[in-house]
């Protein structure tokens, strides 16, 4: 059903899919295989599932890589995981002057309401009206979610049977040896890669309630793309890529703040974007990436500045986007001088003050077409 490659690969696809599985993993599996045989899909199935699987928000995801990989090998149905039901809440009132507690006097003055699951509502939740337990609730949330943006064909190529261009050096590597006298042409073909992020957000003081949920959302972008330029700017601009490369979120944001100088400081945006434009564009834009700036708009700069500087930008960047945590507010308008200037530049404009408003940007990053249309 499965040798040991496969499995290797196998367990490849499941860590970029997000489950925590370790580089023992495909030897673990192959030790199952050996134990259940291959009499029963579903064995196998229920097998690898324990073996790697250690969340029930990741069931759904476990059974999609399996069909992908061995679902030509199935003979029998598989009793597939559903994603797991949304939970029920309960919270428990208790009339003005009462005392909450187990015993019977306590039973008349409470009510009993149930809603949607805590994950629900914190998804729907702005922010900056988090408590200090829901935000490390969110901090969780942000650090399992997903990651699969558009692949996008690399300079590079590697060999393939039916590739767009012939391979000259292994063509001629394979004549040396017993069928040296046949030329073979050998194919090749562009490989594919994930498109980079760039990650530019605003620390000012009009973003100080919003600040740290998005910087973890960064945090946890870096840890599934690998490749991703991170900047924070207030009245000047701040290369944050390496405080973000430790492992440990808090400890990472804790370099981070103790590295930007202009922590809730004003905001320049049009300088600051000048900065990069003329200071780090030709270093860290090569490969088409995608450009996020994350920020509310209010700027005391130069609008005019901050216009030319968002083309500049947009010309070196496969997309714009602007992400913008007010925009979660009913009836909110981008009525700011900062927003009037930069949105004529802008290609897509998003919403992020809230969980679901991020997992909405996770889904256009991974819609986008190869090319620009």
């Amino acid at each position: 059903m499965a040798g040991a490659e496969t499995l290797v690969e196998f367990t490849r696809e499941l860590r970029e899919e997000g489950l925590s599985v370790g580089s023992t993993t495909a030897a673990d599996l192959m030790t199952a295989l050996d134990k259940v045989g291959l009499a029963s899909a579903a064995d196998v199935h229920a097998a690898f599932r324990c073996l790697t699987v250690s969340s029930p928000w990741h069931l759904e995801v476990f059974d999609r890589v399996f069909v992908r990989f061995f679902g030509r090998y199935l003979t029998e149905g598989l009793a597939m995981t559903a994603p797991p039901q949304p939970r029920s809440w309960t919270i428990r009132r208790v009339q003005r002057g009462g005392v909450e507690g187990d015993g019977d006097d306590a039973g008349p003055e409470m009510e009993t309401f149930t809603g949607a699951s805590w994950t629900e509502r914190l998804a729907h939740k702005d922010f900056s009206e988090l408590t200090k337990i829901e935000q490390a609730q969110v901090r969780s949330l942000l650090a399992q979610m997903m990651w699969r943006p558009a692949p996008v064909k690399s300079r590079r190529r590697r060999p393939s049977a039916a590739g767009d261009r012939p391979d000259l050096r292994r063509s001629l590597r394979k004549c040396v040896g017993p069928e040296g006298d046949l030329i073979k042409l050998e194919g090749s073909e562009r490989k594919r890669r994930p498109r980079p992020i760039l990650f530019i957000a605003d620390v000012s003081g009009s973003m100080e309630r919003y600040t740290e949920m998005l910087l973890y959302f960064a945090h946890a972008a870096r840890a599934r793309l690998g490749r991703m330029e991170t900047f924070v700017f207030s009245t000047r601009l701040t290369r944050i890529t390496r405080q973000l490369m430790r492992r440990n979120p808090t400890e990472a944001l804790s370099q981070v703040s103790g590295s930007v100088e202009d922590w809730s400081g004003g905001t320049r945006i049009g300088e600051c974007l000048r900065s990069f434009n003329y200071d780090w564009s030709r270093r860290v834009t090569r490969g088409g990436p995608v450009a996020l700036i994350v920020s509310d708009g209010w700027d005391r700069g130069d609008p005019a500045m901050l216009s030319d500087e968002m083309e500049r930008l947009r010309r070196t960047v496969h997309r714009l986007v602007w992400v913008n945590p007010l925009a979660s507010r009913e009836g909110y308008s981008p009525e700011t001088r900062g927003m009037r200037a930069a949105l004529p530049h802008v290609d897509d404009f998003l919403a992020g003050g809230r969980l679901s408003d991020l997992a909405t940007l996770v889904s256009l990053l991974e819609s986008l077409p190869e090319r620009k249309k």
